[in-house]
């Protein structure tokens, strides 16, 4: 299955960069250089690779969450392109926003994984997610509606080192590429929210 393989190259291109910082210089997104055509790869390298391991558990724990089902729901193929269309999509919009700022740095998966995500929430609108502390489960479509609501609000307030903006162009990533493959699965969840 797809989600083990994605899952074990994150890891061990997470745990190979903790390991050289060299390596982690050489992987991360550097906008201003990708958007002046040297480095491409860090399109790519990128996105497998993270800050800390608190940020590679958390965002371990959420691909793993919902990408098992969605795999068998829309099948290996289609969870691959997702995942690498969520992966550029989030980093194309991160290397356009920051293009004229050379000392602008990004890592992560959380596009892609925010991609995986939202076309999670689409296939299974009745589904609940547990956020903690929180001590009840939030229906789906609440959580994808206060997810981009938080995103937006902390990416204008450009807090802290997360890159918010890349969840937000994951997340339309994943809402784009139902709507492309499975239109049908986006009519049902109108269907199933005002039902």
């Amino acid at each position: 299955m797809a989600t083990w393989v994605i899952l074990a190259l994150v890891l061990i291109a997470s745990l190979a960069a903790f390991a050289s910082p060299r390596l982690r210089d050489q992987w991360v997104l550097r906008p201003y250089l990708v958007t002046r055509g040297q480095q491409g790869w860090r399109l790519l390298t990128s996105a497998f690779i993270h800050a800390d391991l608190a940020h590679l558990v958390f965002n371990l724990v959420t691909f793993l969450s919902f990408s098992f089902p969605l795999e068998r729901a829309i099948g290996t193929p289609r969870l691959v392109i997702l995942y690498l269309f969520g992966l550029l999509a989030s980093n194309l919009g991160t290397c356009f926003q920051h293009r004229n700022e050379p000392d602008y740095a990004s890592l992560g998966a959380s596009g892609a994984i925010s991609a995986v995500l939202f076309a999670s929430i689409i296939y299974f609108p009745g589904s609940r997610l547990l956020i903690l502390p929180l001590p009840v489960p939030i229906p789906a479509p609440v959580f994808a509606v206060l997810y981009l609501a938080y995103s937006y609000y902390s990416a204008r307030r450009n807090t802290g080192r997360i890159n918010h903006d890349a969840h937000i162009a994951g997340a339309l990533a994943g809402v784009l590429f139902v709507v492309a493959t499975d239109p049908g699965r986006v009519a049902a969840l109108f269907r199933y929210v005002a039902g």
